[in-house]
């Protein structure tokens, strides 16, 4: 039997990392096994809709070079993928199920579902009071003016088993499933159960790739397709994404969609890389994949059982690392543009920025975590430095008056390092810094602040030599300026 595996989201929200982490698996699985990965739109739910979060599911596949087999836009033999346009489908189904005694008309209002609600304590409890009604009272209620929804008849004994492909046996006492739940709502719309079992059947799915969360539900969806006499797919419930506090990865431990990611600047194989990790495993120590290679190697016998914690340090190093293995011509291409949004090179960049990106990216390459450090860390070169104050130049080891002095020895050195290397230049500073009494970071660092304004920057003498020396002499006048001005 071929492999048929789906991802199938709701169009409410941004792509969510973890959602991203059931595609990748669902997609690499297709792909080990030779199988088929299909794309699937649940939007059932048309109050909560969003045409927006479309169009981002349907970038965020296209930035991470993942593509569907079948789906919306590039079509297959069990269409329509979108479900919406299969509304029809999902009514014949439940009139299957009225017609064969698995499911019944429920007649109940919102406002009695509320008291029943409320004298529960608050729980989702529903009593049945339809659930045997006669065929005249059926008709009567019919003939007030309500419009019923569909409900499954969920045993009143025994038990359910679902078998989990990472978790094993999973057994839910009947009594303690969702209380007959409703599958198609009084506006011809199904519920997301319904639609759910109803197109992976129909679409032929084989494995049921899906987070944890979803456990609650499998027994109800196993209830289903016992009621419409189908074979069920095989299930394998991944481990949760969770943040470094324990709790299911949301908003308040940092970014979560991919889009927030992106904009950030981090690489699509970098995010496939580490998200790939999150619960699954090849061995003790191969951290570092790509995406072909994942394609191959992916099984779910690597899967774990217990929940992955989130990281996001460990995404920007790795980031990091796929950063350096970029060429410098990939590198300027990808750079570029945040500096044109930062307003640090024009959109028509001219030769001049271009043949200074191209020296700054050695000094940078090794700095960079994400790509929006580029704006920060090349600002000195692009534009003049922006304010700061003296107490950003003195060390702490150093006063007002041993710093200028420090700036003053430096300015002498610099005045012309350009024709030495920066190995000379350093040599020459270390000398001078066991002359004054003071170790080399403390009189470089003075120097660092004035020509880059900041203590933070690429390597000094490179920078330096990419300013050129009539800017960075100018830079540490004013520096030397500002300190004087000061008063004692």
């Amino acid at each position: 039997m071929s492999v048929r595996v789906r991802y199938a989201p709701s169009p409410t929200g941004l792509q969510h990392i973890g959602g991203v982490r059931s595609a990748l698996f669902n997609y690499f699985y297709a792909r080990s096994e030779g199988g088929t990965f299909v794309l699937r739109i649940e939007d059932t739910d048309q109050t909560r809709f969003d045409s927006d979060s479309l169009e981002d599911l349907y970038d965020t596949f296209e930035w991470l070079g993942i593509q569907w087999d079948e789906g919306p836009k590039v079509g297959g033999a069990y269409g329509p993928y979108v479900q919406s346009e299969r509304i029809q489908l999902y009514r014949d189904h439940a009139r299957k199920l009225l017609d064969s005694g698995h499911a019944y008309e429920c007649f109940c209002t919102p406002e009695r579902l509320e008291q029943v609600r409320k004298g529960s304590g608050g729980e989702a409890g529903y009593d049945r009071p339809c659930r045997n009604l006669t065929r005249e009272e059926i008709e009567r209620l019919r003939a007030s003016g309500i419009i019923p929804v569909v409900r499954l008849k969920i045993p009143l004994e025994g038990s359910t088993r679902l078998h989990d492909l990472l978790l094993g046996d999973i057994d839910r006492k009947n009594e303690d499933i969702n209380p007959d739940p409703v599958l198609l709502k009084s506006d011809g719309y199904p519920t997301y159960h319904l639609a759910n079992v109803v197109d992976d059947h129909l679409m032929e799915i084989t494995d049921v790739l899906r987070a944890q969360e979803w456990i609650p539900s499998g027994p109800l969806h196993v209830q289903l397709y016992q009621a419409f006499g189908w074979e069920a797919p095989r299930f394998c419930h991944l481990p949760m994404v969770m943040g470094s506090d324990g709790q299911k990865l949301s908003k308040r431990h940092g970014s979560t969609s991919v889009r927030d990611f992106r904009e950030q600047g981090y690489l699509p194989e970098a995010i496939i890389n580490y998200v790939s990790l999150l619960g699954w495993s090849y061995d003790d120590s191969r951290e570092f994949f790509t995406k072909g290679e994942l394609e191959k190697m992916f099984s779910l016998d690597r899967l774990n059982k217990a929940p992955a914690v989130f990281d996001y340090k460990k995404l920007e190093w790795f980031n990091g690392q796929y950063i350096r293995l970029k060429s410098e011509s990939e590198l300027t291409e990808l750079l570029l543009p945040i500096l044109e949004r930062d307003g640090l090179v024009p959109a028509r960049p001219t030769a001049v920025a271009l043949e200074k990106l191209a020296a700054l990216i050695p000094l940078v390459r090794e700095r960079l975590h994400v790509l929006n450090d580029i704006s920060e860390m090349s600002r000195f070169v692009f534009s003049e430095i922006g304010d700061y104050g003296a107490a950003e130049l003195i060390p702490k080891r150093l006063d007002r008056d041993r710093t200028i002095a420090a700036l003053r020895a430096g300015r002498e050195l610099l005045s012309d390092f350009e024709t030495r290397s920066n190995e000379e230049t350093e040599e020459l500073f270390r000398a001078k810094a066991e002359e004054m009494g003071m170790k080399l970071g403390d009189l470089l660092m003075p120097l660092r602040v004035a020509v880059t304004g900041t203590r933070v920057s690429p390597p000094l003498f490179g920078s330096l030599r990419l300013l050129g020396a009539q800017t960075a002499l100018e830079r540490v006048d004013r520096a030397i300026a500002l300190l004087q001005n000061e008063v004692k």
